[in-house]
């Protein structure tokens, strides 16, 4: 048995590991490479360390694009084999993928222009919304702990990550035929921090063998425990007194649906007034309606609320906007209101409208309710920086910024020690994915401080034999 580490290593992003048992080829996640426009155009557009058409099955642990998003690409080239996920995650890239293409194609537009000007050639999008189309025609849903045979003498489990809605453990039973052992092999996926609002906790599986983890916060702790609603209430009031905008960039998929059904809460609890709330983003509009389909990956309080005939994502004063003239109207709202907006980061979609509009207003409050990453405009709001460029612009910050880091939904360091500790087995070989070099090297020497499991941070494009 080989295990092939394609992408996800020594990086977040672009998760890809290549398993050979059997004389089968099977890959774990397929995801798009985020980086720089055109560094990443130039990783996502091939796939170097295998032929798509050698694939004989696909195994996805959730719907972020870093782990699908070169699902079309996969498939375009020549991938004819089943896609596994779970319901959800299939449900959930159906509307992602072409987003995906969506955004490459503006992407390439901008890479394009400067290509012109170099006098290079044109180049093409990486795949169309065709071809997430078609993608998704080799699509095969399971429900959480449903095992099902992938080929011959492999068995697939999906067994619940709490990190978003559908995300999954990926746990492989395999009757290896070149020694003649049975092995159980986990594939973490990204792990949940677990009291999400929303979600169940990841649940502990038992009698691994080896284990395939994920690393993006080695060595780091997040700045609050999960569940920190009386901060977020006590903002949302000081802003309402301010008596303007509230403005919450958050990523479409999984925060959006987070901060809703917290702000139904509150609303319902009468410990923050009444005002308009808007969702103004497409895809969390769309991706809020496939929550309501999938009680499933929800804890027991939020699965609860739906027998109680209510809708947990859902009230009277919200409104959900998909149309660029409703985003628009919003501009002419005086007085209070929170409009909820992607992207988080603040690097693309609506929210820069937004800011563009009211960042320089002392009555605004911007409120951050998740990670941004270096130089992003996120980031720089987040930083402090009273002079912001935004779609063209130069802009003073006169809005109030606040931040609120318990919406995170991946495991940090001490959570990541604990999912290790909750997972059962021998564990005989652990190998650290989907996090940069400082981050999965933190982690491996935490995790062999702490146990006796040989534990290896991968190495792109290597291939490890077990």
């Amino acid at each position: 048995m080989k295990l092939k580490f394609c992408g996800a290593a020594g990086t977040t992003t672009g998760s890809q590991h290549l398993l050979e048992v059997n004389g089968k080829r099977i890959l774990l996640d397929c995801g798009l490479y985020q980086g720089s426009r055109k560094h990443a155009y130039e990783v996502n557009c091939g796939f170097p360390y295998f032929d798509p058409k050698t694939i004989d099955a696909v195994i996805l642990s959730h719907a972020h694009i870093d782990h699908s998003g070169n699902l079309p690409n996969l498939t375009s080239k020549g991938f004819t084999g089943n896609i596994f996920a779970t319901d959800a995650t299939r449900d959930l890239c159906q509307i992602m993928l072409a987003d995906s293409a969506r955004i490459q194609e503006s992407d390439i537009d901008w890479l394009n222009k400067h290509r012109k000007k170099d006098g290079l050639e044109p180049v093409t999008p990486i795949y169309s919304e065709r071809d997430a189309e078609l993608c998704l025609r080799q699509f095969v849903s399971i429900a959480y702990d449903r095992p099902l045979s992938v080929c011959n003498g492999v068995t697939v489990t999906f067994i619940d990550a709490g990190h978003i809605l559908g995300s999954a453990q990926v746990l492989l039973e395999i009757d290896d035929q070149a020694d003649g052992k049975r092995k159980r092999f986990l594939f973490s996926g990204d792990v949940g921090r677990g009291g999400n609002e929303v979600l169940r906790d990841p649940v502990p599986v038992t009698d691994v063998d080896f284990l395939l983890m994920e690393s993006t916060y080695g060595g780091r702790e997040h700045e609050a425990p999960p569940g920190m609603g009386d901060h977020f209430a006590r903002i949302i009031r000081e802003a309402v007194q301010r008596g303007g905008k509230i403005l919450i960039p958050a990523f479409a998929v999984e925060r959006t649906q987070q901060v809703l059904y917290v702000l139904n809460d509150l609303f319902e609890r009468g410990e923050i007034p009444e005002v308009p709330v808007f969702v103004d983003s497409p895809l969390a509009v769309s991706a809020t309606e496939i929550y309501r389909l999938h009680p499933e990956s929800f804890n027991d309080e939020v699965y609860q609320t739906l027998f109680d005939r209510q809708n947990p994502f859902g009230f009277e004063h919200l409104t959900l906007v998909r149309s660029v003239s409703g985003s628009k109207s919003l501009n002419d709202i005086h007085g209070v209101a929170i409009i909820i907006s992607a992207s988080g980061m603040c690097e693309a979609g609506r929210i820069l409208h937004h800011l563009k509009n009211n960042i320089g207003d002392p009555k605004t409050t911007v409120l951050f309710v998740g990670y941004c990453a270096d130089n992003t405009l996120g980031r720089r709001l987040r930083d402090g920086e009273r002079d912001v460029p935004i779609l063209g612009g130069r802009y003073k910050v006169r809005a109030k910024i606040e931040i609120v880091d318990s919406f995170s939904g991946h495991a940090d360091h001490s959570e990541l020690l604990d999912y290790f500790d909750r997972t059962g087995g021998a564990k005989q070989r652990v190998w650290l994915v989907h996090g940069e070099s400082l981050a999965s090297n933190t982690l491996r020497d935490a995790l062999q401080q702490r146990h006796n499991s040989p534990v290896e941070v991968a190495e792109l494009g290597a291939e490890v034999e077990f």
